[in-house]
């Protein structure tokens, strides 16, 4: 069976430049439609957070705002969640995790991720030893934010030269809050040296770089997770 990897946050909030917190965590359909077409495709699931704490869910990509304006979309959301509530609740402790039982590693968006995974030792351990062993990495919108905390022993990034996606500058706009955001993960993917690859904005958009696979928004879920599943196939 294949055993696919969710590291998902585990923080319920950014902190933005004035210093108040933005109340947040993974974003519903980045962690329920991979989830999803992984279950269906047959494959073994396992969820990790940083000190195995319980994921919040962003509630802003519950509601119809969060959906395109689409309340069906985004209650087939808040069921899907509802129907694995007990794995949300009990995840594995990703710094006990090993990554060598495991074919896939998956990382869900929403802006949580800049706020833990970005530093996160034991992420960044995680994404460079899946990187180094050949694992099939999927990585979406913000969640790309995890791989800045991967660091060879010389500092160098594992990942400087891989084309990869993530949320743009141009859709985090939208947010009126981006005014106030530290850091955008386009901009720390560029600096780092990644060949960051763009679409139009709230386009699927599936970048695949041999072993690494992007998506560049919420919109991107189903074709990554997909994409995915073929390669694992």
């Amino acid at each position: 069976m294949t055993e696919v990897l969710f590291v998902v946050t585990g923080a319920d909030h950014w902190t933005l430049t004035d210093g108040t917190e933005h109340p947040t965590g993974y974003w519903a359909e980045e962690l329920a439609e991979p989830h999803r077409i992984f279950r269906e495709a047959g494959f073994g699931i396992t969820l990790a957070t940083p000190g195995g704490v319980t994921p919040t869910v962003d509630r802003i990509s519950l509601a119809a705002a969060g959906n395109n304006g689409d309340e069906q979309r985004a209650r087939r959301m808040a069921e899907y969640l509802d129907t694995i509530a007990a794995e949300l609740e009990h995840p594995a402790t990703l710094e006990t995790v090993d990554v060598a039982g495991y074919d896939v590693v998956f990382v869900p968006g929403g802006h949580g991720p800049m706020e833990d995974l970005a530093v996160s030792p034991a992420a960044g351990t995680l994404l460079t030893a899946a990187l180094d062993s050949g694992k099939i990495l999927g990585v979406l919108c913000h969640a790309p934010a995890a791989l800045l905390a991967a660091e060879r022993p010389d500092g160098s990034w594992p990942f400087a030269g891989y084309r990869m996606t993530s949320l743009t500058n141009a859709e985090e706009s939208v947010n009126d809050f981006a005014a106030k955001a530290p850091w955008l993960v386009e901009d720390r993917l560029r600096a780092l040296g990644a060949d960051f690859v763009t679409a139009a904005p709230w386009s699927s958009h599936v970048v695949v770089d041999r072993t690494l696979y992007t998506g560049q928004n919420p919109f991107s879920s189903v074709e990554l997770a997909k994409t995915l599943v073929a390669a694992a196939g």
